[in-house]
């Protein structure tokens, strides 16, 4: 990318992240029910850290950070900065002020438009770019992870908040299951292209596999109600040991956000309660729900290198490009829409039974930079797709997205293989 693409690029990504708040009052910013669950404006400081720390420390001589302690309130995780406030106490952060982050988004962009400005000048010119670009697309996970934390925090509240009233729609109903079949062999896997990709997506590998079929649509909010009729939550012998662990812990009956309210089934979104569809596809169930489901069926979940086979045989991105850093305004998965393999991107992010390692040859980059992703190639499972608060820029085929197999607060669904 060009210094003027970087930099376009940089103003309306920042300018995205402030049009998705708001639709907040004052009082949603802080919100944090969850340690995994982080507050809107500390979303809003961290991105803004990400600059400061990676690049205009780095290489703007002579900048002066607005608040030195944000080095410490505003570190996610990265030990080779330094200290890091506790993530469980972020909810607790009162100060500063959302106005005091706002300020401080606004000093870090300022800074970095002269640095962008006076890069081709310097001797660190493709260092400058490709850490700004990516600090944007660091950026544009952290606005997905604003809509996923907000939501799980707006629904431990009994009122059930609205984000934003258009964003849950009706949907059709689809056909019964179809399935695709795929030769198996050697293939290959990772990013080789010239644009972004992130570190953990190569370098290129050979894989083989056996032939398989995958199933052309996601796993519906009605298909999963069968599992649990038919007692899927209280059968140990669908589950994994640490799932069934889970269960019994977490006293897990439903998907997160199901809700049973006088006799109707309902379904929390961030547009408020709604009648729950059947239609829609299954979201926020954990890789142990997922597999106890897939067992259920008689099939199982894909690995990771079946899914990107399957879907770099079709439209690797979204066919909506509109506007590639802009999520659909629904935010809630959509039903499929006929019966061709669908719902790669869009809908719900999709497990596979792939450990998070990885790839042969990947090295991290050197520096707490190298911390992004290499650090948690451990004990998580591996999600392939996109989401409906996906961007879609970052909707590719190659994408390796990674939770802990426990975790559902994600838009994270169910696509089934055999």
């Amino acid at each position: 990318m060009s210094v003027d693409a970087v930099r376009d690029s940089f103003i309306a990504t920042r300018r995205q992240f402030l049009s998705i708040c708001e639709p907040l009052e004052l009082e949603d910013y802080g919100l944090q029910a969850a340690e995994f669950a982080s507050p809107p404006k500390w979303h809003l400081a961290h991105t803004t850290w990400f600059f400061e720390t990676f690049l205009l420390k780095d290489f703007l001589p002579d900048y002066e950070p607005l608040e030195p302690m944000y080095e410490v309130l505003f570190n996610s995780y990265y030990n080779g900065i330094g200290a890091q406030h506790p993530r469980g106490q972020r909810g607790l952060l009162s100060r500063p002020l959302l106005s005091e982050v706002l300020k401080y988004r606004e000093h870090v962009n300022k800074a970095m438009l002269l640095l962008l400005a006076t890069a081709s000048s310097r001797e660190e010119y493709q260092t400058i770019l490709a850490r700004t670009v990516l600090g944007i697309e660091h950026e544009r996970q952290h606005q997905e992870l604003f809509f996923t934390d907000l939501k799980y925090s707006l629904g431990v509240n009994p009122l059930y908040p609205v984000y934003r009233r258009e964003a849950s729609a009706a949907g059709n109903v689809p056909g019964p299951l179809q399935w695709s079949g795929f030769e198996g062999g050697l293939i290959e896997i990772g990013y080789a292209g010239e644009e972004f990709c992130f570190d953990n997506e190569q370098p290129r590998h050979r894989v083989y596999i056996e032939p398989f079929e995958i199933a052309n649509r996601l796993v519906t909010n009605a298909e999963y109600q069968g599992f649990i009729d038919d007692g899927g939550y209280v059968r140990p012998e669908l589950w994994l040991a640490d799932g069934w662990a889970s269960v019994q812990r977490e006293q897990w009956c439903a998907p997160l956000h199901w809700v049973e309210r006088e006799g109707e089934s309902l379904e929390f979104t961030l547009g408020g309660l709604k009648s729950r569809c059947g239609g829609d596809p299954v979201t926020h169930v954990s890789g142990y729900e997922a597999d106890a489901y897939a067992r259920w069926a008689g099939v199982r979940l894909p690995t990771e290198a079946q899914w990107e086979h399957m879907a770099a045989q079709f439209e690797s991105r979204p066919a909506d490009k509109t506007d590639a850093n802009t999520p659909s305004l629904l935010c809630h998965p959509e039903p499929a829409q006929g019966d061709d393999l669908g719902q790669l991107y869009g809908a719900c992010w999709q497990w596979t039974q792939s450990a998070y390692s990885p790839y042969p040859g990947f090295s991290a980059s050197a520096g707490a930079i190298g911390e992004y992703n290499g650090k948690f190639m451990s004990n998580q499972w591996v999600l392939r797709g996109g989401s409906c608060v996906t961007p879609p820029s970052q909707a590719r085929t190659t994408y390796r997205n990674f939770f802990y197999p426990q975790d559902r607060w994600q838009f994270s669904g169910i696509r089934l293989a055999r």
